[in-house]
């Protein structure tokens, strides 16, 4: 099979087209054969090197965290029902490896059935943001009528939190770079699209607002954008710090949140129990189907492109959801 390998640590250069022999399913697993694979900006932190802080996997590995696909082979135990269905499935542990391929040994206990009524495409581009972003509601609890801020709002992730915000009720300023993101930002609805790459920013969100500081801010941003969020956010209100595409979280004293009243949560607050993968996945692929939300995929690279796709997100000129498509 074909797939990416990271031979060492650096820049999208070090992210190499290989021929790789052909993983089996073990029992309890089954092989599928990727129409898409998953990309996220974590991927590109890890593949840095900056990762290694946070995350166990070291080179020579293959980067991704999940495809979507047909299973193409099962392992010893496997329902033979399951083959030739189409599935979405997380590969790897913390971080994800094994999912830049053309075929994936996964376990089943880490595959989703995609119905006929979500494209295989749509359902590849939640498997990741979308439990995610369900997870991250869960957490900071918006309720209809209050105002919310969503940094980093024209990602994929992004994107998907305003349209479940926007269909529950809940007023919604989305805050992006550049006209073309925040344009998108509108369309998923958004009461207002803001770029915080302008001077007083923050004063654009209040004027949209009418005024009201926001009782959620939803930070993909992360860095100096987020700790200006959270200056913003109302006191008593919920801050979920869980993006970092600025370089870091955003640095949030504890004291401060705490005499103002801020609950503030972060990626280990996000952590997953048992069941609750399957369970926000199964939420979000059911939302798809419904027509509740329309994941929107914003650009697609071959395999042999995937230097192109880390580059592109690492520079910000992405919008929406990246996702590689393995077939020529």
């Amino acid at each position: 099979m074909r797939a990416i390998e990271v031979a060492r640590f650096g820049g999208p250069d070090v992210l190499e087209l290989r021929d790789l022999p052909d993983p089996i399913p073990g029992p309890g697993q089954v092989l599928v054969a990727a129409s898409a694979c998953d990309v996220l900006f974590v991927d590109t932190m890890i593949r840095s090197g900056r990762g290694a802080d946070y995350f166990p996997i070291r080179p020579p590995y293959v980067p991704g965290n999940g495809v979507g696909g047909t299973i193409a082979d099962l392992g010893a135990g496997v329902d033979a029902s399951w083959l030739g269905g189409s599935v979405v499935a997380h590969t790897g542990g913390a971080g994800g490896t094994g999912g830049y391929a053309e075929l994936a040994a996964v376990d089943l206990t880490d595959c989703a059935p995609v119905t006929d009524d979500v494209d295989l495409l749509e359902a590849t581009a939640v498997l990741h943001d979308g439990t995610t972003a369900l997870r991250i509601l869960e957490k900071t609890a918006p309720k209809e009528g209050e105002w919310i801020l969503i940094l980093g709002a024209a990602g994929g992730m992004g994107l998907l939190l305003v349209q479940l915000l926007a269909r529950r009720g809940e007023k919604v300023v989305g805050a992006a770079r550049g006209s073309t993101k925040r344009e998108v930002v509108s369309e998923a609805g958004a009461v207002a699209a803001i770029d915080y790459g302008d001077p007083g920013w923050t004063d654009a969100v209040l004027d949209a607002s009418g005024g009201c500081r926001p009782t959620v801010v939803l930070d993909g941003v992360g860095g100096t954008i987020g700790g200006e969020a959270f200056r913003l956010i109302a006191d008593g209100g919920r801050f979920s710090a869980h993006g970092t595409p600025s370089g870091s979280f955003a640095l949030i004293d504890p004291a401060v949140a705490e005499r103002r009243g801020v609950t503030v949560t972060t990626i280990a607050d996000l952590q997953y129990g048992e069941g609750d993968r399957s369970r926000l996945l199964a939420a979000i692929l059911a939302e798809i189907g419904a027509g509740q939300v329309a994941p929107l995929v914003g650009q697609t690279f071959s395999l042999a492109e995937t230097s192109k796709a880390h580059l592109a997100i690492e520079s910000r000129e992405t919008v929406a959801k990246t996702l590689l498509l393995p077939s020529p």
